[in-house]
C-alpha cells in the first residue's frame, strides 16, 4: 500500500458508514455509464458478425470474444485492485473497454473481421469490469448487509443498460452520418460512456473501499478470526459453491440472450425491436437487485440460489415455446432470463464475499470472475453453432434444463448443514 493510499484511508478510517455511502454514490454514477457501455456488444455484435461473415453458425463468436477477452481483464483488474486499491483496477477496466469499442468501430469501417473479432476481446474487458464493481460497493458492507451493497451497485446498471439497446436506431442514423457503418453507431455511445466512467472512478472513488477495509481491520485487529476462517474447508466449499451459482446462470444466459437478436432478425424483425428485447432483458438482469439483495439477506443465500435455477428454467421454456413473431413473449422470456441470473450473481456473489478473507479478497473475486466469464464465452460460442444446427428453441430448452443442476447443490449444502 503506498503512502497516499494510507493516508487516504487513516483519515476517514473513523467514519466507515459515511465512506460507505459517498463509495456507493460514486459506484452508482459509474455503472450508469458503464450499463450504457456493455449493451452495445450484447445488442449488435452478433448482428456485425453474422453481416461481415454472411453466416449465423459464427454469430455466437462476439459474445465468446468478449467474454473471453472479459476474463483476462477479470484476473487483470483484480491482481490491480489486490496490489493497490478499487480506483486504479475498476478505471483501468473500463478504459480498456473504451479502447476496445473505438476498435470496433475501425473494424465496422474497414470491414475487416479479424480486427472485429481482436477488438471485441479487448472490449471485453468492460464488461469484467462491471461485474467487479458489485465487491467494491460490499468492501465495507457488515455482513448482514452485503447483498444489499451489491445490488445497489448492480441497479444503477439498469438506467445505462436498458437505454443503450434502445439507442441502436439512432445510433445507426448518426454513425452513417459519420460515415462509420449503421450496426457500429452502439459502440460510439459505448467508447464515451466506458471511458467517462473510468474517469468518474479515478477522480472520485475516495476513500479506496478496500483499502480503507483492510485498514479497518488492521485497526481493529479483527481480520485475524477471518484469515483462520479461510483456512477451514467449509470456507473453500464457500468459494467453490458461489463460483459454481454464477458460472452455471451466466451460461445459460449468454446462450440464449446472445442468439435471441439473430433469432429474431432472422424472423424479420427490426434492429430497433432486438434492442427493445435485449433493453428489457438487461433491465431484468439489474433493476431487480435491490429487492433481491433484501431477499438474500433476509431468507439466506441457498433459497435465492434455488430460485434462480428454477425461474432459469421457465425462461429457457417461454423461450423455446414463443412464437418467432412475437415480440412479446420472447421480451417476456428474456425478462425472466435476466431475473435468473440476477438471483444467481447477487447470491453467489455474496456467498463468495462471506467466505475470502480481506487480504486475498480481490485476487480471489478476480478468479472467480475468470471463471464466470469463460463460462459465458462457452455459452456464446456454443450458442451459435448450437442454433444452427438444431434451432434457437432447442437452444432455450437445454439452457433451460441445464439450470436444474443448482438444486442439487442447494440440495447437498443443506444436507451438510
Amino acid at each position: 500500500m503506498n503512502s497516499t493510499a494510507s493516508a487516504d484511508t487513516t483519515t476517514h478510517i473513523s467514519d466507515p458508514a459515511q465512506a460507505q455511502h459517498r463509495i456507493l454514490r460514486v459506484l452508482v454514477a459509474s455503472q450508469i455509464l458503464s450499463g450504457a457501455g456493455l449493451a452495445a456488444g450484447v445488442t449488435v455484435g452478433a448482428l456485425l458478425a453474422q453481416d461481415m461473415l454472411g453466416t449465423t453458425s459464427l454469430a455466437g463468436l462476439p459474445s465468446a470474444l468478449f467474454t473471453a477477452g472479459s476474463a483476462l481483464a477479470a484476473v487483470t483488474v483484480g491482481r490491480i485492485s489486490q496490489a493497490r486499491g478499487r480506483r486504479p483496477g475498476l478505471a483501468a477496466g473500463y478504459l480498456t473497454g473504451a479502447l476496445g469499442s473505438a476498435g470496433v468501430i475501425a473494424a465496422a469501417v474497414l470491414d475487416n473481421p479479424v480486427l472485429l473479432f481482436i477488438a471485441l476481446f479487448v472490449y471485453g474487458a468492460g464488461t469484467a469490469t462491471n461485474l467487479q464493481a458489485r465487491y467494491a460497493g460490499a468492501d465495507l458492507a457488515p455482513p448482514g448487509h452485503r447483498a444489499r451493497a451489491v445490488s445497489t451497485v448492480l441497479v444503477a446498471t439498469t438506467l445505462g443498460g436498458v437505454a443503450g439497446p434502445n439507442l441502436a436506431a439512432p445510433a445507426g442514423t448518426l454513425a452513417e452520418h459519420l460515415g462509420i457503418p449503421h450496426l457500429a453507431g452502439l459502440f460510439v455511445i459505448s467508447g464515451a460512456a466506458y471511458a467517462l466512467a473510468a474517469l468518474v472512478l479515478a477522480l472520485w472513488l475516495r476513500p479506496d473501499p478496500l483499502l480503507l477495509a483492510r485498514g479497518i481491520a488492521q485497526a481493529k485487529e479483527t481480520d485475524t478470526d477471518t484469515n483462520m476462517a479461510a483456512d477451514t474447508g467449509e470456507s473453500r466449499g464457500g468459494v467453490v459453491l458461489g463460483a459454481l451459482v454464477m458460472i452455471l446462470t451466466q451460461l445459460v444466459m449468454v446462450a440464449i440472450m446472445t442468439m435471441t437478436p439473430v433469432h429474431m432478425h432472422d424472423h424479420g424483425h427490426s434492429t430497433a425491436a432486438s434492442g427493445l428485447v435485449i433493453g428489457i432483458h438487461i433491465g431484468a438482469m439489474y433493476l431487480p437487485s435491490p429487492l433481491t439483495g433484501w431477499l438474500v439477506d433476509r431468507y439466506g443465500r441457498m433459497k435465492i440460489v434455488a430460485a434462480s435455477g428454477i425461474t432459469l428454467l421457465a425462461a429457457g421454456i417461454l423461450a423455446a415455446a414463443a412464437p418467432g413473431d412475437s415480440v412479446a413473449l420472447l421480451a417476456l422470456a428474456l425478462a425472466l432470463l435476466g431475473l435468473g441470473w440476477n438471483f444467481g450473481l447477487v447470491s453467489g456473489t455474496a456467498i463468495i464475499t462471506d467466505t475470502v478473507p480481506l487480504a486475498t479478497r480481490a485476487k480471489t473475486q478476480g478468479l472467480v470472475d475468470v471463471s464466470i466469464a469463460v463460462a459465458g464465452a462457452t455459452g456464446g460460442m456454443a450458442s451459435g453453432i448450437m442454433v444452427a444446427a438444431t434451432g434457437y428453441p432447442t437452444l432455450a430448452l437445454t439452457g433451460g434444463v441445464l439450470s436444474l443442476a443448482l438444486l442439487p447443490a442447494v440440495a447437498a449444502t443443506a444436507y451438510r448443514r
